[in-house]
């Protein structure tokens, strides 16, 4: 979770390791429901804007996540009173596009050393499908590559033979990451699918940014690494392997390296950490460039309105938005991505999503578009054609 996002209410203690959230349902009870109550669901602007303009004494004990709950939980009302979507009561009849989607590969920040501050699962690595005509094309290929890399993983021991999914790499296994590039390039063309699959990497190099003496230490290698050596090994990376996401390549303030590294790669370069979906900071990294697209969390910035209004400030300067569902939107999420038009998102290639995913392809029928290459961002792309 980046410094920068919207702060939770959490019970503390030690139930739930302190994580607990009965304080958050108190509050929505106790303070948002006297608001709320006899509000039009399907105003979402009016019902956000009663809940910011709560007082700062009172809003103090809701934290992000009580808003961010109560938000979604409206604009699901709202949806289901009027008899449509959800995606559609998000974007009216522009919602058509499928967003590209992908699987899940490997995680673990332990094989150099572990992280220098948060401790997380970083780098994680998935397979990003592409190059197709549909999203159900797309999610077969998913579990095509699924498939293989669940049998390489298993072959060298990693992980008990049941596991799917993100698969940890312990130390020892590799001497630098790129080793474990050239397995997933293998991977990728064993299953028959180069140009149409590719990495995505979610860096979250702030995890490992020693501010102290300004390096990267204990990540793809052993070796500490200077901002200048991080952005050669990116190139490097890029000319010589299937990527076409990087996100959080450097630390989350650090805008002009972020900047720099669009300039010299031709992918899509990812802000989580870097714009936590706050405009005031996606304004700034337009302002000079920095990354070409925003990783979309709602809970990172309060409301859905908030969000929505990001992601046209997103696209009216040329960026990006990729949703993630990592704070249990649920299969909402596939929603979320078709009702903005999303060009890609993180992993939901196969699963309980992707079932959500398929169902609206269906629904679309005719009108169905899938992102595709040409939706990713980066010059090595060709730019989406506009929605007619």
């Amino acid at each position: 979770m980046g410094t920068h996002e919207v702060k939770f209410s959490y019970d503390g203690g030690d139930r739930w390791n302190g994580l607990g959230v009965e304080k958050a349902v108190r509050a929505v009870k106790e303070i948002l429901e006297p608001v709320l109550v006899g509000m039009d669901a399907t105003d979402q602007y009016a019902v956000d804007q009663a809940m910011l303009n709560i007082p700062e004494e009172k809003k103090a004990h809701l934290g992000g996540n009580a808003i961010a709950a109560v938000s979604a939980a409206v604009l699901k009302a709202g949806a289901k009173s009027l008899g449509i979507p959800l995606y559609r009561h998000i974007g009216g009849t522009s919602a058509m596009y499928l967003p590209v989607p992908g699987v899940p590969a490997a995680a673990g920040h332990e094989r150099y050393g572990g992280c220098v501050t948060t401790p997380d699962t970083k780098p994680t690595y998935s397979f990003m499908c592409h190059g197709f005509e549909s999203f159900s094309e797309a999610s077969y290929a998913g579990w095509e590559i699924q498939e293989l890399w669940t049998e390489t993983m298993r072959g060298m021991g990693i992980y008990p033979p049941d596991y799917y999914g993100l698969f940890d790499i312990p130390k020892g296994y590799f001497k630098s990451d790129e080793e474990l590039w050239e397995l997933m390039a293998e991977t990728i063309r064993k299953a028959g699918h180069e140009g149409k699959v590719g990495i995505q990497m979610d860096v979250a190099s702030d995890c490992y940014y020693d501010r102290t003496d300004q390096k990267y230490k204990g990540i793809f290698s052993e070796k500490p690494k200077t901002k200048e050596e991080m952005m050669e090994l990116y190139e490097y990376a890029v000319a010589n392997y299937p990527f076409v996401i990087i996100e959080d390549p450097f630390y989350e303030d650090d805008y002009e390296s972020h900047a720099e590294l669009v300039r010299r790669v031709d992918i899509q370069i990812v802000g989580d950490d870097l714009f936590t979906t706050n405009p005031k900071r996606v304004a700034y990294g337009a302002k000079i460039g920095a990354a070409n697209t925003v990783l979309l969390k709602v809970n990172q910035v309060g409301t859905i309105s908030e969000t929505l209004e990001m992601v046209q400030f997103a696209y009216r300067n040329g960026y990006g938005v990729m949703p993630c569902e990592s704070r249990g939107e649920g299969d909402a999420i596939a929603d979320y991505c078709v009702g903005i038009n999303a060009c890609a998102v993180r992993e939901m290639a196969v699963g309980l999503v992707a079932n959500r995913f398929l169902e609206i392809e269906k629904e679309l029928g005719s009108k169905a578009r899938f992102s595709g290459t040409a939706g990713l961002k980066g010059r090595r792309f060709s730019p989406r054609k506009s929605i007619s």
